[in-house]
C-alpha cells in the first residue's frame, strides 16, 4: 500500500514523506512481519494528528489492527492502537484497546496513563483516579497524573486536595502554566489577592492563554478596578477578536459602572456578532436601549433574548 495523500500533505515534512515510502517498500517484501505495520501505523498517525486528516487516523488503525492480528501479545501495539481510536473520538475502543494491553502488561505505566487520561477527559473520574493512581505508585512525581489528580479533585468539589496536588505540581515542576491557573481559579472565590498572585505567574508563563487574562479580568471587575479590567478584556480580544465573553463584560461594565450606554450597546452587539444566540447580550442592549429612552429598540432586544431563553422577561 502506498499512502499517496501523506506525501501530498505533508510538503514542510519531506523526511516523514520518505519514511513512509520506504516502509511500503519493506511491508511489500515482507508482508508478514507485525513491526512494520505498527512503525507505518505510529507514523500515519502522527501525521493525521498533525494534519487533522481523518483517513491518515483510519489508515493507522487498519495498520495497527494488522500489527495485532500478526503478533496479538506486543502491549505497545494495543497502545498505539488506543492512542489512534482516541484520536478518531472514540472512547470505548481506545480504553478497550488499552485494558488488553495493561492484561499484558500489568505495570505498564504508559496504557495506565493513557487509561487515566481518557477516563478523566469522558468524565467518569472514579476510573480516572484508578487509572492515574497506578500512575503515581510507579512514577510519584508524573507531572500528567498529579496535575489531573488535582483538577479531579477540583471538579468534585474538593478544594483542598486540589489545592495540594497543584502546589505538589508546581513544586517540582515551577514552570508548568497550567497549575498555577488552576490554583488561581480555586482561590478565585475565597482570596482573590492570593488567586491574582498564581494567575499573574501562569501569565508570565503563558502570555497567549485567555483563560488566564479572562480570570485577571474577573477579579480586577469584581474589585471594580474597571479599567484594569478592561485593559486585559482589549488583550484578550487582541488574541481573539470572537471571544464573546470579553465583549459581554465590557459592555456590563460600560452599561452598570460608566453608565456609557452608546458604547455598552455597542460592545454587546459584538457579543452578539460572536454568538447570535447569546440571550444575556440580547437582554442586556435592551436595558442599554432602555436607558437612552428607545424602548422600541429595547422591546425588541427584550423579545430575542426570551425567544432564545424563555426565563428572561420581555
Amino acid at each position: 500500500m502506498v499512502f499517496v495523500v501523506g506525501c501530498q500533505q505533508t510538503p514542510d515534512n519531506p523526511n516523514r514523506s520518505e519514511s513512509l515510502k520506504i516502509l511500503d517498500a519493506k511491508i511489500k517484501k515482507h508482508p508478514k512481519k507485525a513491526e512494520l505495520y505498527y512503525q507505518r501505523g505510529n507514523l500515519l498517525l502522527d501525521m493525521g494528528k498533525e494534519q487533522n486528516d481523518n483517513e491518515a487516523i483510519r489508515e493507522a488503525i487498519l495498520d495497527l489492527n494488522k500489527a495485532i492480528k500478526l503478533d496479538d501479545d506486543e502491549a505497545k501495539y494495543y497502545i498505539a492502537l488506543g492512542d489512534a481510536y482516541f484520536s478518531q473520538g472514540n472512547a470505548g475502543s481506545s480504553y478497550a484497546a488499552l485494558q488488553k494491553a495493561q492484561s499484558l502488561e500489568p505495570d505498564n505505566f504508559e496504557a495506565a496513563l493513557k487509561m487515566g487520561e481518557i477516563t478523566f477527559y469522558s468524565g467518569d473520574y472514579d476510573r480516572a483516579m484508578e487509572s492515574l493512581s497506578k500512575v503515581t505508585e510507579i512514577d510519584k512525581n508524573n507531572q500528567t497524573a498529579l496535575f489531573m489528580k488535582g483538577f479531579i479533585y477540583k471538579e468534585t468539589g474538593d478544594t483542598a486536595n486540589a489545592t495540594y496536588y497543584f502546589r505538589k505540581v508546581i513544586n517540582i515542576y515551577p514552570d508548568y502554566a497550567p497549575a498555577y491557573e488552576e490554583l488561581g481559579m480555586v482561590y478565585l472565590p475565597y482570596n482573590p489577592k492570593l488567586a491574582m498572585d498564581y494567575l499573574n505567574t501562569a501569565h508570565s508563563l503563558d502570555p497567549q492563554n485567555i483563560n488566564i487574562l479572562y480570570g485577571m479580568a474577573m477579579i480586577y471587575q469584581d474589585a471594580e478596578e474597571a479599567d484594569l479590567a478592561n485593559d486585559m478584556y482589549v488583550k484578550i480580544l487582541e488574541i481573539d477578536p470572537n471571544y464573546k465573553y470579553a465583549w459581554f463584560n465590557r459592555g456590563w461594565m460600560a452599561l452598570i459602572l460608566y453608565e456609557d450606554y452608546p458604547s455598552a450597546i455597542d460592545f454587546f452587539t459584538k457579543a452578539i456578532d460572536c454568538d447570535p444566540q447569546y440571550a444575556e447580550a440580547h437582554y442586556n442592549r435592551g436595558l442599554a436601549y432602555e436607558m437612552m429612552g428607545d424602548k422600541a429598540k429595547a422591546k425588541a432586544c427584550y423579545e430575542a433574548a426570551h425567544e432564545i431563553d424563555p426565563s428572561l422577561g420581555k
